[in-house]
């Protein structure tokens, strides 16, 4: 550790002082060579005023050289304060993170479930761009199996478990949160907001497509001319519901794993451009975050195999 670190730049002036204190000390010391030459001579005039200058420049050297010291230990004792309070908040600060993340990181057993879906065929985009994926072009019995499926994760994923995502919290209870770099930090705080909205629109669009079918089964509704555009727009929105749920939630585990695999270290950490950017597909990203996360573990768990990625994705 540095001067600079530990002393917060007052090692010059303790310098300062212990030079000025140990040149004061040398001078008394020459004048009092001076003072025992003419005292042999038995001048005592000039004796007197020789043994005044060699007191008084010894007394400040010492008194100079007592501050230095009692400077260089004051700021020692407070770096070593500080660099324990410091340490105790970094521990902290990784305990809450792992606890987060051990509570976020089975949400993402829920999320597997939605690639088969999403990813029928192909790589899911958008709604308006399916290429070949058969999510969006879905029609009749397929549309009915669609509505079905939809309906089971409805079931079986628990939006209000995906607030455990909030990791962001835990960094603005810290007062290390100002050491994070700032692309990290704003990432971090726009994927959960982006979790936060697609978990709202999704409750919205569930509410929406029962209330296309109304009374009818899947089956029945596809089939009646009147009923089957609506049931199939309200699933577009589900689907691209999911593709944002999804594709926030692994940032977020993945983004959170990264830094839990670093340790005290994960302060000084530079975002991964490759990982941070958006694509047109889910699966674009995965391909860069495995690059990215495949190499890092945290509590025992490989960070990309953490993030549950479906085979059929």
């Amino acid at each position: 550790m540095g001067l600079d670190s530990m002393f917060g730049g007052g090692h010059i002036l303790i310098v300062m002082l212990g030079l000025l204190g140990a040149l004061l000390l040398i001078v008394s010391v020459f004048i009092n060579n001076q003072v025992a030459h003419y005292t042999q001579r038995d001048e005592r005039h000039k004796e007197k005023q020789l043994e005044y200058y060699r007191n008084t420049f010894s007394q400040l050297g010492v008194i100079l050289l007592g501050i230095a010291v009692s400077l260089f230990i004051f700021f020692f004792q407070q770096s070593y304060l500080e660099r324990q309070r410091h340490e105790t908040q970094m521990q902290e600060l990784l305990a809450k993170l792992s606890v987060r993340l051990s509570r976020a990181a089975p949400l993402l057993e829920f999320v597997a479930e939605i690639d088969p879906v999403l990813d029928d065929g192909g790589a899911y985009i958008d709604p308006a761009d399916g290429g070949s994926n058969r999510a969006v072009s879905a029609t009749g019995p397929d549309l009915a199996r669609q509505v079905e499926a939809i309906e089971l994760l409805q079931r079986e994923i628990d939006l209000e478990d995906f607030g455990a995502m909030q990791f962001s919290g835990d960094f603005q209870s810290s007062p290390l949160v100002n050491q994070i770099d700032p692309r990290l930090w704003f990432g971090m705080v726009k994927d959960e907001a982006d979790l936060a909205y697609a978990a709202e629109q999704l409750r919205q669009d569930y509410g929406d497509l029962r209330a296309a079918l109304g009374a009818r089964k899947p089956d029945e509704g596809v089939f009646d001319p009147g009923v089957a555009s609506s049931v199939k727009r309200e699933v577009l929105d589900v689907l691209w519901d999911y593709a944002w749920l999804r594709d926030r939630s692994r940032r977020l585990v993945g983004r959170a794993c990264w830094f839990l695999s670093q340790g005290p270290k994960f302060l000084s950490l530079k975002p991964i451009d490759a990982v941070e950017v958006r694509y047109d597909s889910h699966r674009e990203w995965l391909v860069e975050a495995r690059k990215a996360y495949e190499p890092v573990s945290a509590g025992g768990e490989n960070c990309y195999a953490m993030l549950r990625v479906a085979e059929q994705s």
